[in-house]
This record gives structure tokens, sequence and C-alpha cells, in this order.
């Protein structure tokens, strides 16, 4: 009979090869951390993504060499906080007056603002969370020891401090302009044509209130906010109601004792505001009018589900103790009705993408050209903007439709622009004492966009901001667009909100800025078997799903998010403003794409007939990005959906070719 040392080797062997898929002896390296750290080999995957989105795609390659690196920096970092812990049990110590730690910082000394910014976790809550493994900005522990691996916040220290983690400069890139990956690699690449087209072959429509987003930043009222988040429960209460067929009675309060099976719809939530949601510290919150807005613990071993903090579920059981509610069954939540046009409007785009005739419909030259990247635009230590230069050079070769720019442009998290350390080109004409941001703004990313409006006429430029924007004065999300004709971008350049729903063409787009998937990700439990393993697709799921651009609630803290560059290392997070979280839901149709920029490796799916697309950072912090290129066949339509006249489905994902490709 096996021991059960010898099955749990065998079980963690499973699992990295779940996980990782890796290489034999790669796979001995990964169980020696797994025993080592006493880390399951979930957990370890994601802390590998961390390391490969701090070192870049280049220098993070799965082999013995850099798994063996990356156990040496796990140990410094275990080490590193052990003597952290021990600074701050003797600084614990002191008098009972002493000033609060956020005081120094500038922060919520006594939690006054909770539920307008995002929380700071406290540093000893802090170090509870082992799931993070980054490197922790500057400490006077890190300057003791020379020989710890640098922290993040001094991404800009000397070649000697850095040894072996410095940045890659851009001109040393490898592989630039190499895909990496593609979806409907079936379609061909769009092919340029010898001129720009004389006429914009896009027409932009806002699907969006972009005056709703005008909204007074920081001046939430609590009452306000209960009532958004409890209009939600009922609004999904009535779809799931219609959806099923259910009566009246089938409904009931999941918090009161009831020895008879009924539907209850709530929102999910933890049992404790601190620590990560499990499936033992679920609990479920009521409507006022349902439910009179009490929270009752669920209990779910024997469902099969994914859930996360915020997210509206319809579930079936029994609550006979009172004590807690047992879920039989967890129902579907009904999606949006799929985006759609009539005939006539889909042929009068096609004639303005010149596809008059029945081979012009699988030429690559006819079909759109778009581009789409996501900040940030530069690497750490420099201003230069590289990145965002070449990304337009490349919009100007191939005489692109649409670059769809998404924030941050001016990033909070990059480290000489929040030491205001300004190094502005010596043919600007503007004296450094006196040049502001949005002179920097004008001269480093305004320039490259009017050089590429000038180039290109006929393209159009779509600016989404990001919460992480210094050059936008609203900081909460949903977020008011940026001011266009103050920081100097050409007439091309259109300036939206964050999120929004335009419409390219027939084309139904939702856009984002707030990554909604890395957040997900660190906050989804799954019970039992999920029904889609891939992660990368389940978590896009929920967002169609709950029919929202960011249905989780509360945020992650900001402590845990994946540390910047500058010297206090902390995340901006999601400020999220919730008495306008309405502006966030999606109302009429399910968008034939979405574009959600995320931590999160850069992919291209098909999920519930929706094209999601992540291009990833344009600009990693050490190190060149991705973007994305989509190529947009027209919609072809059939002689019996002509004559028939009624509304038909876009089908975006069938005649739309995406490359994911290295800047």
């Amino acid at each position: 009979m096996p021991s059960k040392k010898s099955e749990s080797k065998s079980s963690i062997g499973d699992e990295l090869d779940e996980w990782f898929v890796p290489h034999p002896e790669v796979k001995i390296e990964l169980e020696s951390i797994c025993r080592l750290h006493s880390i399951p080999p979930e957990e370890l995957f994601y802390k590998w993504e961390s390391y490969h989105m701090r070192m870049g795609q280049e220098r993070a390659i799965l082999d013995v060499p850099t798994v063996r690196e990356f156990k040496k920096e796990l140990q410094e970092t275990v080490e590193r906080e052990a003597r952290t812990k021990s600074h701050m049990r003797s600084a614990d110590r002191r008098g009972a007056y002493a000033t609060p730690r956020n005081a120094a910082k500038g922060g919520d000394v006594f939690g006054m603002l909770d539920g307008i910014t995002p929380v700071q976790q406290s540093s000893n809550v802090g170090n509870k969370r082992k799931s993070d493994f980054e490197t922790p900005s500057i400490s006077k522990s890190s300057k003791a020891h020379a020989t710890s691996s640098p922290s993040d916040g001094k991404s800009l220290s000397t070649p000697t401090e850095q040894a072996g983690n410095q940045s890659v400069s851009f001109a040393a890139r490898q592989n630039p302009g190499q895909i990496i990956e593609t979806l409907n690699g079936h379609l061909d690449i769009h092919n340029p044509p010898i001129a720009p087209h004389p006429e914009p072959r896009v027409k932009l429509t806002a699907n969006t209130d972009l005056k709703k987003f005008r909204y007074r930043p920081m001046a939430m009222h609590l009452s306000e906010a209960s009532e958004v988040l409890d209009d939600r429960i009922d609004e999904f209460q009535s779809l799931i109601q219609s959806h099923h067929g259910l009566e009246d009675s089938a409904f009931g309060n999941a918090a009161a004792q009831n020895t008879n099976e009924i539907v209850a719809v709530g929102r999910i939530a933890s049992d404790s505001p601190e620590g990560k949601l499990n499936a033992a510290s679920i609990v479920f919150e009521t409507s006022r009018r349902t439910g009179a807005g009490l929270r009752v613990p669920l209990k779910v071993e024997s469902v099969s589900y994914q859930f996360f903090p915020g997210q509206i579920v319809a579930v079936r059981g029994i609550n006979a103790s009172g004590e807690y509610f047992s879920v039989s069954e967890v129902l579907d939540v009904p999606l949006l009705a799929p985006a759609a046009s009539q005939p006539s409007t889909l042929e009068t785009f096609n004639e303005r993408l010149g596809a008059t005739e029945e081979g012009d419909y699988r030429v690559s030259s006819k079909a759109l050209n778009i581009i789409v990247a996501s900040g940030p635009y530069t690497a750490d230590d420099n201003l230069a903007f590289e990145p965002l230069q070449a990304l337009c050079q490349k919009a100007e070769e191939t005489y692109a439709d649409m670059l769809i720019l998404i924030g941050p442009l001016f990033d909070t998290e990059h480290p000489l622009l929040a030491s205001g350390d300004l190094d502005l080109p010596d043919d600007c004409n503007i004296e450094p004492d006196r040049a502001t941001l949005a002179d920097a703004f004008r001269v480093l990313i305004a320039k490259p966009l009017q050089a590429l409006a000038q180039a290109v006429p006929s393209i159009t430029i779509v600016c989404i901001p990001s919460t992480r924007d210094l050059m936008n004065k609203h900081v909460s999300w949903p977020q008011d667009n940026l001011p266009g004709k103050k920081l100097g971008l050409p007439k091309q350049a259109k300036m939206v909100s964050n999120p929004v729903t335009v419409s390219i063409n027939e084309i139904v787009v939702a856009i984002s800025a707030q990554d909604i998937l890395y957040e997900l990700r660190r906050e989804e439990v799954v019970v039992g078997k999920p029904k889609e393993s891939n992660m990368l697709a389940r978590l896009p799921r929920h967002v169609i799903q709950q029919r929202h651009f960011f249905p989780l609630y509360p945020p992650v803290e900001r402590a845990i998010l994946p540390k910047t560059g500058t010297e206090e290392g902390i995340a901006t997070g999601t400020p999220i403003d919730a008495s306008y979280l309405k502006l966030g839901e999606w109302l009429e149709a399910r968008p034939d794409m979405l574009i959600q920029p995320s931590a999160l490796p850069q992919f291209a799916k098909v999920v519930e007939n929706v094209l999601v697309v992540n291009p990833g950072p344009l600009s990693k912090r050490k190190g060149a990005g991705t973007y994305a290129q989509l190529t947009i066949y027209p919609r072809k339509l059939s002689v019996e959906e002509r004559n028939k006249g009624a509304l038909v489905g876009h089908k975006l994902f069938e005649r739309a070719r995406v490359d994911v490709m290295r800047i």
C-alpha cells in the first residue's frame, strides 16, 4: 500500500502537470519548491506569473536555470519578510499615543474614507498573506542586506545593485513584431493598401451617455450606494424569474428559517473583511425588499460552481435551522441578447469598406485594420515613450483604420512621474523649471499621435483613461474622459469614458481600463469541478454573465496587488464610487467584443460568442510588451437574411482575426 508521503508527492506532480506542463527536470525543481515552502501548485503558478510579468517574456522562460533563479528569489523574499516581521514586532512595542502608521504616508488614519478610496491593509494583516512573493518596496532591512534581491521600488538603481535584473533597453528588445498568439488563423492578416484611404472607413458611435460620467467624485452618500447595490439584486431577481418561468411563490428569504425549498437571489460576500474568500466563509446577502438586507452563511458542498464577492446569484435550497442556507442548485443567470443590426445597415458599412461584390468579403485589403494597446507606454527607467512611438510607426506603415489606446497614458505608478523627475527633450522649447504635466504630455505623448494623424488622416484614435492617469482629475471609477484639447491631441483623437461601449461601424465593443480579470483571479473560489477549467476563459465569463464591467465588490485591497516601481510600492487599486456603479452595467445587448487589459498573460478568446481580447501592456516595467492587431472582415449576408429583413447577428467571432504581437 503506498505511503501518504508518496501519495502527496504524486498529487503534487499531477497538479504541476495541469498548471505548468513542465519538462521532467523542471518538474523536479517545482516539486522541490512546493515541498520547501509548503505551497500548493496552484499558488506556485500564480507566483510564477508574477515573477514572469516582472522579468519580461524573454527572460522568464520555464527552464531549469530560470526556475532555480525563481526558487532563489522566493527564498530571499521569505527571509526578508521574516526580518521585516522582526522589525515590526519591535515597532509595535511603542507607546499607545504613537502616531498611527498611515498618518505618516497621508493615508486614511481612522478608516473614515472606507468605501470611497481603496483601503490599504495594515502591515500586520499584509504579512499574514503569503500569496504574494513580489519583491517589497525599499525598507531598512533591504538596505542593510546588500546581497538580497533588489526591490521593485529601486528599479532605477545602479547596474551593480541590479545584478542581472536590469531593464532591457527598447532598442535591444528581442523578436520585435513576433506574433505570439493568433485567433482565427485561417483568415489572412490585413494587407495594407498602397496609400492611405481618402476617407475614414470607420464610423464611431458612443453607446454610453458620456455626460453621466461627469459626476463629482469623492462625494458619495452611503444611502445612495446602498440603494444601487440593493437595486441590482432586485433587478436580477426579475431577470431570473422571467428566464426560468418561476412563480412569485417560488422565491423566499434565505435568511429566514423555512423547511420548504425556495429560490433566493442575492449577493455573494465574505464573513470577514480580511482574508480571501473560501467555501467556508461564503455568506449570502439579501436585498432589503426580499430579506431585510440580512446575511446568512451558505453551505455549497453539494454544488459545483465559482463564486466571488459581489457576484449576484440565484440559489435553490433550504434553511431548516435558521443558521445557514443549504444550497442544492445554483440557477443559471440569463445572458444578454447578442448585438444585431438591420441587413440594410450592414450593407451600408460593407460599402464603406469597399465590399460590393461577392469576392470582396474574403479580400484582406477590404478588412478593417484595428490596433489595440494598453498602458503603461514606457519602461520604469525612462520617459522616452519608445514603445508608443513604435506603435504609431506600426499604425502608419499599415495605414490602420483605428488605434485604440487604453490608459494609463501618463502613469501615476511610474517612478519618475511619481517623483516629479521630468526630463523633457532639449528641442521642446520648454523651460524645465516651468514645465507642467500638461506640457510633458503634449511633448511625450501628443506629439507622436499628431505625427501619426498627419501621416494617416483617415485614422481614428480612441483614448480611454485609467484611474492611474495623472492627467485626469476624475479619480474614481467609473471615470470621466481625458481633456483632449488641453493635452494637444489631434482632431482624429476621440476621448471617451472608462468604461465605455462604442459601435465601430456595426460592431459593438465594450472597453474598460480597470483590471477586473486580475482581481477576479485573486478573489474567485472554485467549489467542486468547474465547467471551464481554463482560467483565462472562465474569468471573462463572469463579466459577461454579470452584465457589468466590474462585478467584484468590494475590490481587492491595494496591498495585495502587484507592487509598483514607486518608492511606496503600493498599487493605485480600484477607487470605486459605489453610487455610480450603474454606469458600469451592460444595458441593452451583449457586445461583439470585450477589450479588457490585464496583468494576466495576454490572450484572445471567444467566450459566450464574445471576442475577448487582452492585449497586454505595451511596455512592461523592465522591457517591451505586446499589443493586438485585429483584422475584421465585412459581414457577409445570405440571400435569406437579405430577403427576410429581420435583425441579424454580427458574428464577429467568426470573421475577425486577432494577432497578439511583440512591439
